[in-house]
């Protein structure tokens, strides 16, 4: 009698341990899925100065878009889909676009900084959001690094044409060309810092600064539209498609669709407008505005500049001419005289891409500092300038060096997967909280749902199916580092944590 009393109280503790074990997992799974309420974020003061309006969130989307596309990708993205690369950026924007009325849709229901970070906060708790936030940081440090190097190559030729010359061992990091003997990138590394400079010491610097880079790219870009598309050359556009919507060419992919892939890296950036939220004046109508705006604009001008440049010269011709395209159409056109002055648009046009994604790094940082997810440190705001300056340094520098001493060239892909991971998370929160808080004001409801998230998505897994394995691979690692961060300071230190 007495052993079965015994078995029976062993039993007893046995599944009550086991119960203990599977509360405690149950409470760490709702733990690290814990999320933000919109009505909490709604009533948080900000320390940061509201100077932005329509416009200058439309020239802050431009800013960060056009760039590096039309001066550098153009060359390689005619390459791998022939003139059929109009219809790349066309893919690419319409991925961008149904994307960009979700953002839209964020931005008004939740007008904080943050982007896809904070709506991931709000759509599907912690952890999510610190991997987004994770994803962002690194999709803005290299996107800028990146940038940095092909404004590096245009700057270093704007001053050799009026002979000016810069030791050729300063002009690349090592290894990036083959047969020269480079060590470090010193215009890289300097503009990053410069540009660092500007966005610290306060917004309406900043806002000034973008806007009149701006202004002077479009006319550049207007300019050369007038004077070179007299000289296109229909049967330029024979075959349209060389290549087909997917192939392979010499052991590599080509086509339609991994061109859209390559050319997606043209449109990041328009989501780090939605980083602007707390610096905005009537965030839930400007925001969605100037999103929208500036993915318009950008598309219309990428396409009519493809057609052009790939209508002037045989797309074959940009493999002599891959770090600045568009000199090739100079070249062919023998107006050489514009040179000078394509040069000077394609560097304040990388200058501005580098502005934005460096501003929306340090307003990411800054978001999740505030909500304990990183340290204390990169979310203190400065009381003279109203912005996070000591956070704004630190990853400033980091991708000032990167950007003088990496070879970005196997990197870059690693942008264009962040970001589509950051668009389907958004696409797929705004689903998410239209079933789950329906009652939240919206000051943008994007249309058509549940069709534009899903068509959304839909783009950005067929984008993300145009990018080599060695990509997957790298993003596997960062995701990996991500999550030993979050387990072992973020979940921790979380506001959230009670």
């Amino acid at each position: 009698m007495t052993n079965i009393v015994q078995n029976h109280l062993t039993r007893l503790k046995t599944d009550y341990k086991m119960m203990s074990i599977v509360n405690k997992g149950d409470a760490c799974m709702a733990n690290i899925f814990r999320k933000k309420r919109v009505a909490d974020l709604l009533k948080e003061t900000t320390p940061l100065r509201r100077t932005l309006h329509t416009l200058d969130l439309t020239f802050l989307g431009i800013g960060a878009i056009i760039g590096t596309g039309i001066f550098v990708l153009t060359g390689k993205g005619a390459l791998t889909a022939g003139p059929a690369l109009s219809v790349s950026f066309l893919i690419a924007a319409v991925c961008c676009g149904f994307a960009g009325l979700c953002y839209a849709e964020f931005a008004s229901m939740a007008p904080v900084a943050g982007s896809a970070y904070t709506y991931s906060y709000v759509a599907f708790g912690e952890i999510i959001a610190f991997i987004i936030g994770w994803d962002l940081i690194l999709e803005y440090a290299l996107g800028a690094a990146t940038v940095s190097v092909g404004w590096s190559g245009y700057f270093v030729n704007l001053l050799d044409n009026i002979d000016i010359h810069i030791p050729t061992v300063l002009t690349a990091a090592a290894g990036t060309t083959p047969g020269v003997t480079t060590l470090f990138n010193l215009p890289a590394f300097l503009v990053v810092l410069l540009i660092t400079w500007i966005i610290s010491i306060g917004i309406n610097q900043t806002k000034r600064v973008n806007d009149t880079m701006v202004f002077i790219k479009l006319a550049v870009i207007i300019l050369f539209i007038v004077c070179t598309i007299w000289f296109i050359k229909p049967h330029h556009w024979t075959p349209f498609s060389p290549y087909g919507l997917y192939s392979f060419n010499h052991g590599t992919t080509a086509g339609i669709i991994p061109a859209a892939s390559i050319v997606f890296f043209s449109f990041i950036g328009f989501d780090s407008v939605a980083s602007s939220a707390e610096e905005t004046v009537n965030p839930s109508k400007t925001l969605p505005r100037g999103i929208l705006l500036s993915l318009l604009i950008s598309t219309i001008l990428y396409i009519i500049m493809t057609l052009i440049m790939t209508g002037v010269v045989k797309y074959t011709v940009f493999s002599k001419y891959l770090n600045a395209p568009i000199l090739a159409v100079l070249h062919a056109t023998g107006q050489t005289w514009l040179s000078i002055i394509v040069s000077l648009g394609a560097i304040l046009g990388m200058t501005t891409v580098i502005l934005v994604q460096l501003y929306g790094q340090s307003r990411i940082c800054y978001s999740m500092s505030r909500d304990g997810l990183f340290p204390k440190f990169f979310g203190e705001v400065s009381s003279r300038y109203k912005t996070p300056f000591k956070g704004t340094w630190f990853f400033g520098i980091i991708t000032a060096l990167a950007g003088g001493f990496i070879n970005l060239n196997i990197l870059s892909e690693l942008v264009n997967i962040g970001t589509l991971t950051a668009f389907i998370l958004v696409s797929a929160g705004v689903l998410w909280m239209r079933k789950t808080n329906p009652g939240i004001h919206r000051g943008f409801k994007a249309p058509g749902v549940p069709f534009t998230p899903l068509i959304a998505i839909a783009f950005c897994l067929v984008l993300i199916a145009g990018l080599n394995w060695e990509t997957w691979v790298r993003f596997v690692i960062w995701f990996a580092i991500g999550l030993l961060l979050y387990f072992f300071y973020a979940k921790k230190h979380s506001k959230l944590n009670i």
